[in-house]
C-alpha cells in the first residue's frame, strides 16, 4: 500500500477516534435537546395521570384554554398560538368538535377559514379539569424550589422567544 495512503488512513482513524472520544464526553444528561424532550415526556406523563378521566390531550387542553380566553379564533391563529402546523391543530380541533367541546364553522369573511368557538360543554370540561391540569404543570417542575421554578420558567420563555420564528413547523433538512 502506498505510504501516503496509509498515513491518510491512519489520520482518518485518529480523527474518528478523537471525534468518538469527544462524543463520549458530552453525556445525554448535559444536552439541552435531550433534557427538553425528557421534560416534555415527564409533563405528558403527569398530565395523562392527572387528566386521564377527561380524555383530553395537552394540545387539546391548550386549544380549549385559548378558545376560553379568545371566545373565537380561526384555525390558523390557533395553530400559530400553540406553535404547531395547521394539519395537526385541525385534527385536534376536529376531535374536540366531535365531542361537542368546540364548534367549527366557515368564516363569512374568508370561505377558506374555519372559525372555532368553545361550546358550553367545552367550557364546563375545561373548568372541571383546570385543577388537575394545574397540578400536572406544578408537578412537572416540583423537584425545584419556588424561586428556581420561576427562574426555569423565565429561562424557558426566553429560549422559546429567541426561536419564535421556528413556530409551527419542523426543519428536518
Amino acid at each position: 500500500m502506498d505510504e501516503r495512503i496509509a498515513d491518510d488512513m491512519a489520520a482518518d482513524c485518529e480523527e474518528t477516534e478523537t471525534n468518538a472520544g469527544a462524543a463520549r464526553t458530552w453525556p445525554l444528561a448535559e444536552r439541552p435537546g435531550f433534557l427538553a424532550r425528557r421534560l416534555h415526556q415527564i409533563h405528558v406523563s403527569l398530565f395523562s395521570e392527572r387528566c386521564a378521566s377527561f380524555r383530553i390531550t395537552p394540545l387539546q387542553y391548550s386549544l380549549l384554554s385559548l378558545l376560553r380566553d379568545l371566545d373565537e379564533a380561526d384555525q390558523t391563529t390557533l395553530a400559530n398560538a400553540v406553535a404547531l402546523d395547521r394539519t395537526t391543530t385541525t385534527g385536534a380541533l376536529k376531535r374536540l368538535a366531535t365531542r361537542g367541546l368546540v364548534s367549527r364553522s366557515t368564516s363569512l369573511a374568508d370561505r377558506r377559514a374555519q372559525i372555532c368557538r368553545i361550546t358550553a360543554e367545552g367550557r364546563a370540561l375545561h373548568a372541571a379539569m383546570e385543577h388537575a391540569a394545574h397540578e400536572a404543570h406544578d408537578l412537572t417542575i416540583s423537584a425545584l424550589g419556588a424561586q428556581d421554578q420561576e427562574v426555569l420558567v423565565g429561562l424557558m420563555r426566553r429560549v422559546v422567544a429567541g426561536h419564535d420564528h421556528r413556530r409551527g413547523h419542523l426543519d428536518l433538512g
